[in-house]
């Protein structure tokens, strides 16, 4: 049985040591979460699939980490500051706030008033101060998305590479979004990690690109695990539009609590390069571009074609790490009902996913030989550097199963007294609960192959 509410995951997750509430010793702190020992491997293994997928299987594509402290002006000429806003409405009754669009029937979620303020634009950037004079010329912003040190990077990565379109440039990293009302536990919160892409293409060319992204963003994460009947396209209306789109196609999952957003794939246009380019009067440009003063670049590149400098577009598939790692487990959660009328919570993980690859058990934990076995095994195993294994002793040969069948280990290696006279184990698998005994020296060429995984390729 699939995790049917929230409250299920956030349990497992909290006991298990996936995700821990931030600063919880300190009664937390609101639309903060910190990533425990098994959830930090969870984002990690999601990222090197996506890094892997979008930077290593392709052609057109190079890598970038940019800071997450820019130029304030970047912010301007971006339009987040005169455009990155929420509607916020007040109760009061209660005093709390509420984003004005997540208010249902006019009523306050909290105490069910109608007695709302009229709602008023809030930005959501998180404003600090850069030096020792905090002054109105020494201010930043944590940046709200990644996106923008892709933009001024743009020319760096093309003198630097030599790259000509179409191509593109990945970035992963952490984005800051003061929320109004952050929600369902790492779904919605104000610090948050994106998996994003700017694909630069020819004017013309784009429309062409945003469908074929589409396509090829959900396909891969079907290669994580996630059902086809789970995913879903919703082509955002006109009206709602980011100031920077042309058109967008926002990827839908369906979570428990109902279905969310987990992938946005965006057509900016020329928007960005535009805004950030220094005399944009010699370009053609759209009339919302507003002139920059402050910018000396010009961010064009070749047109394959004829050769003249154009400002390319830009198709942006923008995925949140954070919802992925949800998405992933509440794909994988399962209850099922064993013979014995026992009930045993599994994660199913897809291997290369699992945060622990295997656990090596002993049969007895105060029988020495049985134990220097075990962590030889482990050792073995672990200084592969390609999976992660543990040694597990911290209850009987059952509870051990369960544990990490809760914790989603495709493999629990069981090592016991027959493996002193013959070198050879027994190895459970966690979807099915079966046994095969295998010589020791078979045991890593049939992790590799359970753990491998075939990653669809992005078509160029």
């Amino acid at each position: 049985m699939p995790a049917t509410s929230m409250d299920q995951l956030v349990s497992l997750c909290k006991r298990r040591g996936f995700i821990f509430p931030g600063s919880e010793i300190y009664g937390g702190l609101q639309g903060t979460y910190d990533f425990g020992p098994l959830g930090v491997e969870l984002k990690n293994n999601l990222k090197k699939a996506w890094w892997r997928a979008n930077v290593y299987e392709r052609d057109d594509m190079e890598g970038l980490d940019a800071s997450i402290l820019m130029n304030h002006w970047t912010w301007k000429y971006s339009g987040h500051e005169d455009t990155f806003v929420d509607p916020m409405v007040d109760c009061r009754a209660c005093k709390s706030r509420w984003r004005a669009d997540q208010v249902k029937n006019g009523r306050c979620e909290k105490c069910g008033s109608a007695d709302l303020t009229e709602p008023r634009p809030f930005n959501m950037m998180f404003r600090t101060m850069v030096g020792p004079v905090a002054d109105e010329d020494s201010y930043a912003y944590l940046r709200p998305e990644t996106a923008q040190g892709i933009f001024v990077n743009f020319k760096n990565v093309v003198d630097s590479t030599g790259r000509r379109l179409p191509f593109g440039i990945a970035q992963i990293g952490k984005s800051f979004r003061n929320e109004i009302t952050p929600r369902n536990f790492i779904f919605r919160v104000r610090e948050f990690e994106q998996m994003e892409i700017e694909y630069f293409v020819r004017p013309g060319d784009d429309e062409m690109w945003h469908r074929r992204w589409v396509e090829d963003r959900i396909n891969w994460w079907t290669t994580l695990g996630l059902s086809r009947d789970n995913l879903r396209i919703y082509e955002v209306p006109a009206g709602e539009l980011a100031h920077y789109s042309k058109a967008t196609v926002d990827v839908m999952y369906k979570y428990p609590i109902g279905w969310e957003e987990i992938e946005g794939i965006a057509n900016r246009t020329d928007f960005d390069l535009g805004s950030h380019s220094k005399n944009q009067d010699t370009l053609e440009l759209h009339a919302h571009v507003m002139k920059n003063e402050h910018s000396t670049a010009k961010l064009t590149i070749p047109d394959p074609e004829t050769n003249k400098p154009i400002v390319p577009y830009v198709i942006e598939p923008s995925a949140g790490v954070d919802r992925g790692v949800l998405a992933l487990l509440c794909e994988a959660y399962d209850e099922e009902t064993l013979p014995n009328g026992e009930t045993r919570t599994v994660l199913r993980l897809k291997p290369s996913m699992s945060p622990i690859k295997a656990a090596v058990v002993p049969l007895k934990r105060n029988a020495p030989e049985i134990v220097d076995a075990c962590k030889a095994i482990k050792r073995d195993l672990q200084c592969t550097g390609e999976m992660r294994v543990v040694y597990e002793d911290t209850g009987n040969i059952g509870k051990a199963y369960r544990r990490h069948d809760e914790v989603g280990t495709p493999y629990c290696i069981t090592v016991d007294f027959e493996t002193l006279e013959n070198k050879t184990v027994t190895i459970r698998d966690r979807d099915t609960m079966a046994q095969i005994r295998l010589p020791i020296d078979e045991v890593y060429d049939y992790l590799k192959k359970g753990i491998a995984e075939t990653f669809t390729r992005c078509e160029s």
